[in-house]
């Protein structure tokens, strides 16, 4: 493992921060070319940023090498040092994906290979104190997602009084690959998770640089959502990440191993099929035999359209077959899953908030009742009364809380108790607020990633002419909780509705209202999750 941190070091290895000079607090020295609080000097080069009202961002600042060519497939790479100031006034390219209709939080570039960069935004006044830092991970299923899109803005963050930072990692099949030809490329290098080396390599460019721009590098919070809560889950348990954040958030990320994103083996009827199994299989599609000793150059010629090979979120949705492996058990960056390292306490000992939506997501296919409930191995009426207690429910309804449940909301809880029981703090919730505007067609609840606009206090972005005074009063409470769980390690501060501390013997949950309200209290679907976690558990063999 020591060569394994040796090497993501190489990001930063032999740059010496202490010897540039910061010029981005008082103002620039008398005769010097630097732009007062705009020019920061990184480890590589200088960086040139702009005011957006009380805030200043800097945008597009590359922390890896381009991935392109012969590193597509390869560790992120250390970037190039560039001379004179760099502008970074606009965002970099989003990673290489195929885009769909209906995103939620749509791109605001061309994606491209090439797309190894971050975002920083902080408050225009330096503060005389390091700022807390907020380092954000885009959802997406793995396949899609990038820092773009305007509703992940940090400005709303920064004007609060803490340093929000935003990167891009690689995404689908240049994200996560293998095959067996790869693997005897480069053998000191780790294999596979390409995606999540990217963010370690995020990670480790802010605990280098983060001090430049005013940022704190030991008060750094972790937080992302869907794919990027399930990234947090792997950085929390993969020693190559360990040291490099201080507290975490995930929303809707899972944590147990059935997270539908999460495909550390990908399960084929009985056939467990592993990632360099399905990396063969998808080069003998492109007409690249496994055994041919050029394969990996064969594979590397392959335009970015090939080897996207047109799968995304869509039509993960839709259960398009693919060889797409996703998140792997590689031995070195990931050694564990994640449900196993939080049972076995494998994972850094730190603060987390955690939590789901109302109405988030979950896979299931039964279309009856008996079906619904087969899987919870329980008295037919007992499961019916904790998941139906009004009596009421169609089949649909029925089959979306239990499949919920099993993806999120159970996980969600799981991994409250688990971070409690070793002994950090542990803070869960449930966002159940719905914006006026779609309360007629949300009326089952919040869907998934419906949280994020709140979180960033982004409403006015996301619905525009349509917010309402209530929506953004709820954005500025939910902002403020995940700004406080930053700063100092528990969500409460002044004027906010108390949220106790989770504990198995209280089950606590905060409920983010569909008032725009939020209040604690016992969990109400504490009787339907008891019945998800046996069934979970018993399968699993705990």
């Amino acid at each position: 493992m020591t060569c394994i941190i040796r090497y993501l070091n190489t990001i930063s290895a032999a740059l010496a921060l202490n010897l540039w000079v910061v010029v981005a607090a008082a103002g620039a020295a008398p005769g010097s070319n630097f732009r007062s609080q705009l020019d920061v000097v990184t480890a590589s080069g200088a960086v040139r940023g702009a005011v957006e009202g009380t805030v200043v961002s800097w945008k597009g600042i590359p922390f890896a090498a381009p991935p392109v060519g012969a590193l597509r497939w390869r560790p992120p790479q250390p970037v190039a040092h560039w001379e004179g100031v760099r502008d970074a006034v606009q965002y970099g390219h989003d990673c290489m994906q195929k885009p769909f209709g209906g995103d939620a939080a749509p791109l605001g570039t061309t994606p491209s290979e090439d797309c190894l960069v971050l975002n920083i935004w902080r408050p225009a006044a330096r503060s005389a104190k390091p700022l807390p830092v907020m380092v954000w991970i885009y959802g997406g299923g793995f396949v899609n997602g990038g820092s773009s899109p305007a509703v992940y803005s940090g400005e709303r963050f920064a004007a609060r009084g803490v340093m929000l930072v935003s990167f891009n990692y690689r995404l689908g099949r240049f994200g996560f690959f293998a095959h067996p030809q790869l693997a005897r490329e480069h053998p000191e290098e780790p294999k596979g998770n390409y995606a999540i080396m990217d963010q370690i390599a995020a990670l480790r460019w802010v605990h280098d640089n983060v001090a430049a721009f005013g940022g704190d590098p030991d008060n750094v919070t972790v937080f992302g959502e869907s794919a990027g809560g399930a990234s947090v889950h792997l950085l929390m348990a993969s020693p190559a990440a360990r040291g490099l954040f201080h507290r975490a958030i995930v929303e809707s990320g899972g944590g147990r191993d059935e997270f539908p994103h999460l495909l550390l083996m990908r399960k084929d009827t009985d056939i467990v099929t592993t990632a360099e199994t399905l990396g063969a299989e998808f080069g003998r599609r492109k007409g690249v035999a496994v055994d041919t000793t050029d394969a990996v150059q064969q594979l590397r010629a392959l335009s970015a359209d090939d080897v996207i090979d047109g799968y995304n979120l869509a039509s993960m949705a839709r259960g398009v077959a693919t060889d797409f492996s996703g998140p792997m058990l590689d031995g070195r960056i990931v050694v564990e899953a994640p449900a196993t390292a939080y049972r076995l306490g494998h994972v850094a000992p730190i603060s987390m908030l955690v939590g789901v939506n109302s109405a988030d997501i979950g896979l299931n296919a039964a279309r009856t009742v008996d079906e619904v409930l087969a899987p919870l191995h329980a008295d037919r009426a007992v499961a019916r009364k904790a998941y139906d207690p009004d009596g009421n429910a169609t089949v649909y309804q029925l089959a979306s809380r239990v499949a919920m449940d099993r993806f999120m909301t159970e996980p969600a809880r799981y991994v409250a108790f688990a971070v409690s029981q070793a002994g950090s703090a542990a803070y869960e919730y449930r966002f159940s607020y719905v914006a006026t505007s779609m309360a007629a067609e949300w009326s089952n609840g919040a869907p998934h990633a419906t949280e994020i606009p709140y979180v960033f206090d982004t409403v006015d972005t996301k619905y525009g002419a349509k917010v309402s005074e209530r929506d953004r009063s709820a954005a500025r409470q939910m902002n403020a909780y995940w700004i406080n769980f930053a700063r100092t390690g528990t969500p409460n501060g002044p004027g906010l509705p108390f949220w106790p501390r989770y504990l198995a013997s209280t089950d606590i949950v905060l409920d983010f209202q569909a008032n725009g309200v939020a209040k604690a209290g016992p969990d109400p679907w504490k009787a339907r999750l008891d019945l998800t976690q046996r069934a979970v558990e018993t399968a699993a063999g705990h």
